[in-house]
């Protein structure tokens, strides 16, 4: 099995187009229709299924993919270990961020990351905790930042830190707020209109939860996900909203909102980093790592 058509056809197979995959590796488009043909003729496996509107893997070609991306990230590595023989961290990392994370960290990551490891690359994406975890044990991802993340037999947890979590109103002229506003109790939360992320989003698993132990239920005026059109809507007046304070202070309009500290119990927002057990850390993976819970401790931590 050739390598260039494996990568050629997971490529294909994760863009659902011969277009975009011949666009996304730099080569002609009838030049990858042969390697990925050549590939199923070597297998005697129809790999994907092509149609006017693009190409999906088939049950055959789903395998593939799934062995595939483990077979290529195993090259990936091998590559990096040999470039750490001539003493130089090297190969690809790719990083999975929460949005409200990813204000805050991805340009001094970035830039630390480039200063620190010159000879290696790195992507970043954006996520919810849910579909970054399934990227980790897929591939896609070798780190991730995950919110108040389960336990789970092909993931390796560590903890980072702990965020609280606040009640996000709109600031009117009218009612500007006090400089320090005192702790809103949970209870009282349940009464109050939310503008909430839609299940299984780590902030409204937590909140139903702990609004369950006390016996009530939270009033949903919307679900949306998104930090960004959570406050839109809050700042229209749609409701209010829980989120951390680095949430809010990242946001276009920070000044627009107050928040109040929730109490009775206090809601805290566990982050962890997170990678797969399946597959060992190189070093270059390991040293992102160590430069994410510098950056982290010094940009997130609670003041």
């Amino acid at each position: 099995m050739d390598l260039k058509q494996l990568e050629y056809f997971v490529r294909v197979a994760e863009l659902g187009s011969f277009t975009r995959a011949a666009v996304a590796l730099n080569v002609a488009q009838p030049a990858l229709s042969r390697q990925v043909r050549q590939l199923e003729v070597e297998l005697r496996q129809n790999l994907l299924i092509r149609n006017g509107r693009g190409a999906a893997p088939t049950e055959a070609g789903k395998l593939l993919l799934e062995h595939g991306r483990g077979i290529l990230h195993q090259v990936e590595r091998a590559r990096e270990e040999l470039g750490r023989v001539r003493g130089a961290l090297a190969g690809r990392v790719a990083i999975g961020l929460p949005p409200s994370v990813a204000k805050a960290m991805a340009v001094p990551l970035i830039r630390e990351f480039r200063q620190r490891m010159p000879d290696a690359t790195l992507s970043i994406s954006e996520g919810l905790s849910v579909s970054m975890h399934e990227s980790l044990t897929n591939g896609r991802l070798d780190i991730a930042l995950l919110y108040n993340a389960s336990p789970s037999p092909d993931i390796e947890l560590a903890p980072l830190l702990e965020e609280p979590l606040f009640l996000v109103q709109h600031r009117t002229a009218n009612r500007p707020g006090p400089a320090r506003p005192k702790p809103v109790p949970l209870r009282e939360v349940a009464a109050m209109p939310l503008v909430i992320p839609s299940r299984p989003n780590a902030i409204r698993m937590l909140v139903e939860t702990e609004l369950a132990n006390l016996g009530c239920r939270p009033q949903v005026a919307l679900e949306i996900d998104g930090v960004a059109a959570i406050l839109d809507l809050v700042e229209d007046g749609a409701g209010s909203a829980i989120l951390s304070r680095n949430a809010v202070t990242t946001s276009a309009h920070p000044q627009a909102f107050t928040l109040r500290p929730i109490g009775s119990p206090t809601l805290r927002s566990r982050l962890s980093t997170a990678m797969s057990s399946q597959r060992p850390a190189t070093l270059t993976q390991k040293a992102a790592l160590q430069l994410i819970r510098e950056l982290a401790h010094k940009l997130l931590a609670p003041a």
